[in-house]
């Protein structure tokens, strides 16, 4: 019987699960959106509200196990000074599951995690000014074609 075991394994080792939270914790922050497999958002869920409720507290104790959780200063950081802020107000629910469909290959129910009130252009962090420009350039002419 399964008494008393409060996670899913998702068919990982202790190493490989707790290195998938870290990664998928730094994207979440990172992007404030990801995309990924329901039971994988699901186990995210929890650990993300965790981490801003930890942030909200701005101690040395709760930066240091910030850093020591998410293995990376810069989304530390970007929890303190601005999702903390964002969400002062709010007392618990930072993020969403919005169920999206069935993966191609495998038929995997999706789902996307997102931080509630998110900043949109977070989406384009990593992205290069010109693909950006790009991609805005081609929405307008989209937009052009369809009211025309």
């Amino acid at each position: 019987m399964r008494h008393g075991i409060s996670h899913k394994k998702l068919n990982r080792t202790s190493e490989h699960r707790k290195a998938l939270l870290k990664n998928m914790l730094n994207s979440l922050i990172k992007y404030e959106q990801i995309t990924t497999t329901l039971p994988k958002a699901k186990f995210l869920k929890p650990q993300a509200d965790k981490i801003i409720s930890l942030g909200k507290k701005e101690t040395l104790q709760n930066t240091k196990i910030l850093i020591s959780k998410l293995q990376d200063k810069i989304s530390a950081n970007k929890v303190i000074k601005k999702l903390s802020k964002r969400y002062s107000n709010r007392k618990g629910g930072y993020t969403r599951i919005i169920k999206a469909g069935f993966r191609y290959g495998d038929n995997a129910p999706m789902a996307v995690i997102e931080f509630v009130d998110r900043d949109v252009d977070a989406k384009r962090v990593d992205k290069k000014k010109k693909e950006v420009l790009k991609e805005d350039k081609d929405k307008k002419e989209q937009k052009k074609t369809a009211t025309a």
